[in-house]
């Protein structure tokens, strides 16, 4: 078991400035994932991946962060079927991360303070579906945690209102096409990138920022 009391100092959706004192006890996963592997695997959905991407990037621990689709029906889907909302898939990514340097469980408490949960298939203009908030667990941990953290520690983020967030066995992972990778350094001045993307990364970086990578 472990302790992990982090005062928040924004909420995303509104840009209203709020303290809260959440105290986060979640069973580790690391002691109970298969020595052999160095590196587990987190799978997100939590509105546009240009959004979400560009701030697990930034993790220290994350190794890598993928965009791509998962939860659907459709094989191999391409982004415009997806953007139709019919294919099933939401946007995601998938994060592979290092557990000696950031545990699951930090990495879920990113996710519920960097997207709104509370409102259902729709992360400010983007409505559908596809920018529904879901957690893809990997194993029976991540499933135990995700669901503790929708039951607890999102509603203490997010003043006790309901959330949406669905925990779902992950299946499979279709990785987007590659214009969607690394979608904020390679067009930072796309608009799209600079009055969405930009503002939440820099919220993130503020409220996070014990827990990014060093450089230099």
């Amino acid at each position: 078991m472990f302790r992990l009391i982090l005062l928040f100092s924004v909420l995303f959706k509104t840009g209203n400035v709020q303290e809260h004192a959440v105290n986060f006890n979640l069973k580790s996963t690391i002691n109970l994932m298969d020595p052999v592997k160095k590196y587990e695997v987190a799978t997100f959905g939590g509105g546009c991946f240009w959004c979400t991407e560009a701030m697990f990037h930034e993790l220290d621990g994350v190794i890598k962060v993928e965009s791509g689709y998962a939860g659907g029906n459709v094989p191999n889907p391409t982004y415009k079927q997806v953007c139709t909302g019919t294919t099933g898939h939401a946007e995601v990514i998938q994060i592979t991360f290092d557990p000696e340097k950031i545990s699951f469980d930090e990495i879920l408490l990113v996710h519920f303070t960097t997207h709104d949960p509370t409102t259902l298939n729709r992360q400010g203009n983007d409505a559908g579906t596809q920018y529904r908030s879901v957690v893809f667990y990997h194993d029976e941990t991540q499933k135990i945690s995700a669901q503790k953290a929708v039951k607890e520690v999102a509603p203490a983020i997010w003043n006790n209102k309901p959330i949406t967030t669905e925990v779902v066995a992950f299946d499979t992972f279709y990785k987007a096409e590659d214009y969607h990778q690394d979608y904020l350094e390679n067009n930072p001045n796309q608009p799209y990138c600079v009055y969405v993307v930009n503002p939440k990364v820099e919220k993130f970086r503020k409220l996070f920022k014990d827990k990014l990578k060093k450089h230099g």
